[in-house]
């Protein structure tokens, strides 16, 4: 069932958001060569506590995987695409390092992703990660009122296969709100004027992942991290955004 948010419960999530926000911008702040993926995660957890909210992705456990989600966040590098278990490593330099954030407040979820490179970029990873931002604009420039999820959908998609990017087939955006996953689920490719009607009140977490190679991937054995099979490097970038009578409102922002 997909749940309508009252304007009282979107301004509820948008203080979740503005949490989640912080604590990736603490994350970017804090990234730099040699810095260990777990004090990366013990970072955005003091923000997310500080702030009085609760870690949302720390002992998620969706029926597929085979153990709770021992992080506050999800840590991706390289040609790990999302759900990367942040314990052991460090950063290096050139690394592509993609973080997946949740917070909730008083109830209510917001969830956020950035990608960035450490140190040097390759102007290559700079462009893609350019170009997942961009395919994440225009799915929120799509997600108005009497639209169609198709239509977001195929604008996110739109952008992929303009830049000649990858994507990751079974992976997409969804409904948020009280929980982190709700319906409807959000393809990240599609065709316009397809699935329900977007309305006032609907609450998205739309997150495009794209990558240099086919978009092909496999699941490592820790059951969580997702990685490219060919190797190539992936962005991922995500932003929580409520349907409006004036059009998107972005939530996850400071």
């Amino acid at each position: 069932m997909v749940e309508l948010k009252t304007p009282s419960e979107i301004e509820a999530m948008r203080e979740a958001g503005r949490i989640v926000a912080q604590a990736l911008d603490a994350v970017r702040e804090h990234a730099a060569p040699g810095v260990p993926m777990a004090e990366l995660d013990a970072l955005a957890r003091r923000v997310i506590t500080d702030a009085g909210a609760e870690p949302l992705f720390l002992g998620y456990h969706p029926d597929w995987a085979p153990t709770p989600f021992p992080g506050t966040i999800c840590a991706s590098v390289n040609d790990a695409v999302v759900h990367g278990v942040p314990n052991g490593g460090r950063l290096r330099d050139g690394d592509v390092v993609s973080i997946d954030c949740g917070a909730r407040l008083r109830g209510w979820c917001g969830d956020a992703a950035i990608t960035f490179t450490v140190g040097r970029g390759d102007p290559a990873d700079t462009a893609l990660i350019a170009e997942t931002e961009r395919a994440l604009s225009a799915g929120i420039e799509a997600a108005r009122p009497g639209a169609t999820l198709g239509d977001v959908s195929a604008a996110i998609g739109h952008v992929t296969r303009d830049a000649g990017y990858g994507a990751v087939a079974d992976h997409g955006g969804h409904g948020i709100g009280r929980t982190m996953h709700e319906a409807p689920f959000v393809s990240n490719d599609g065709r316009g004027g397809r699935g329900m009607r977007l309305r006032p009140g609907l609450v998205l977490a739309l997150e495009p992942m794209l990558t240099r190679g086919s978009g092909a991937y496999r699941t490592d054995a820790d059951g969580w991290t997702v990685r490219t099979l060919d190797g190539s490097r992936a962005a991922h970038s995500e932003h929580t955004v409520a349907v409006t009578e004036d059009g998107p409102m972005v939530l996850t922002v400071p």
